[in-house]
């Protein structure tokens, strides 16, 4: 497997030229070619080395993308279109901690809106922005699968449901103490 150490020049991806070496840790280098050998091909793994890759430099911006197209040996194209496609992948820095809010037509039935405008008000930013403390960001989801406990909410892997917009200060609690290590 090739180790990502050449200098980007990339023209056009965000607006000019811009030169960047993303280099993944000698640790995430080991876990990609592990991956990779788990897989029949390398486009295969691109769901799992874009989770690494996003685990050790926070977001997948365009030099972090065209590092893992550089290891996988794929199109920047088709990393692009997979980082962009999945709401899981972030592509600027997002909080501590991720709120993501169902509104969904279950969801919706159910109030979601009302819980995410709680969420918001709670929290002091819109959907799909941060707290100026780096503490939550909130994503208005489309589906998160937990239809029967609408509304739903997910706070990074912890599923909270049935929140209506009188429990959203229950869960900002609950995820601020989980994040501080307090159970």
């Amino acid at each position: 497997m090739s180790v990502v150490r050449s200098v980007f020049d990339w023209k056009g991806l965000v607006g000019g030229l811009f030169k960047m070496a993303v280099v993944f840790s000698s640790e995430t280098q080991k876990k990609i070619e592990l991956i990779c050998s788990k897989y029949p091909n390398k486009q295969a793994a691109c769901m799992p080395v874009l989770h690494l890759a996003q685990e050790e430099y926070g977001c997948l911006s365009d030099e972090v993308l065209i590092a893992v197209s550089d290891v996988l040996e794929l199109s920047y194209a088709h990393v692009y279109g997979v980082a962009t496609f999945y709401t899981m992948y972030h592509r600027k820095k997002v909080g501590k901690n991720i709120l993501m809010v169902c509104t969904n037509v279950s969801c919706m039935l159910r109030g979601a809106e009302k819980t995410l405008a709680a969420f918001e008000e709670q929290l002091g930013v819109k959907a799909g922005e941060t707290t100026p403390d780096g503490e939550f960001t909130i994503i208005e989801e489309e589906c998160l699968a937990a239809c029967a406990g609408a509304p739903a909410v997910i706070c990074d892997k912890e599923y909270f449901l049935d929140v209506t917009a009188d429990k959203v200060e229950d869960v900002i609690s609950a995820c601020k103490n989980r994040s501080q290590g307090v159970l």
